[in-house]
């Protein structure tokens, strides 16, 4: 295929892109957003705290939902498998 020959080649075409500046920019922008306070353990620990909320009184029928839900892999098993009381 030539320039002049606007039928394509039945060959692959090597196509690539080098996206590591890109990278390096991303995260570069990522990481002055969340500034220098920002602490990755805490924020685990408040996202699992929020977790726990989230699914802590269930009646019958909720828990039987949230169980249900572990069950098919929608929901991840956290502790003993029950919803937080």
């Amino acid at each position: 295929m030539s320039a002049y020959d606007p039928a394509p080649s039945a060959q692959p075409v090597e196509f690539s892109v080098d996206l590591t500046a890109h990278e390096m920019l991303r995260r570069a922008h990522v990481m002055d957003a969340v500034g220098p306070t920002w602490d990755p353990v805490k924020a685990l620990r408040e996202e699992d705290a929020a977790q726990d909320l989230l699914y802590s009184d269930l009646d019958e029928e909720q828990q039987r939902i949230y169980d249900e839900l572990v069950a098919a892999g929608v929901l991840p098993r956290r502790g003993d498998g029950r919803a937080a009381a």
